[in-house]
């Protein structure tokens, strides 16, 4: 079992930039395929980037590519999602995701394990 927990979330300015955590319980946190998506009100959980278990490959939508970044510190079982050049249309509940898997994971029927989620709210 993994639970995880984000935090980081809140009011931003378009252009502005924000620094997302997620801290996974438990000791095999390497082992873990780990995904961010996020959920605009009225509209279905959708990808937005997801790192490999160990390799540090990763992968982004084509709407968030060049603007966020993926990464992972290991030894403190945190996932981290920076993001940039903040738009109105980021605004979104964000959520991280785990699964136990060597492959970059990008669609919600892949991860396992889910978080409760962190706002972020975007003004124009």
């Amino acid at each position: 079992q993994v639970q995880l927990v984000e935090s980081g979330g809140g009011l931003v300015q378009a252009g502005g930039s924000l620094r997302l955590s997620c801290a996974a319980s438990g000791r095999t946190f390497s082992s873990y395929a780990m995904g961010w998506f996020r959920q605009a009100p009225g509209k279905e959980r959708e990808f937005v980037t997801a790192i490999s278990q160990s390799t540090g490959n990763t992968y982004y939508a084509d709407s968030v590519k060049g603007r966020f970044t993926i990464s992972r510190d290991n030894p403190k079982n945190t996932v981290y999602l920076q993001m940039n050049s903040l738009k109105p249309e980021d605004a979104a509940v964000y959520y991280c995701a785990a699964a136990r898997s060597f492959r970059v994971l990008t669609t919600t029927q892949m991860y396992d394990y889910w978080g409760q989620g962190t706002q972020v709210t975007v003004s124009s």
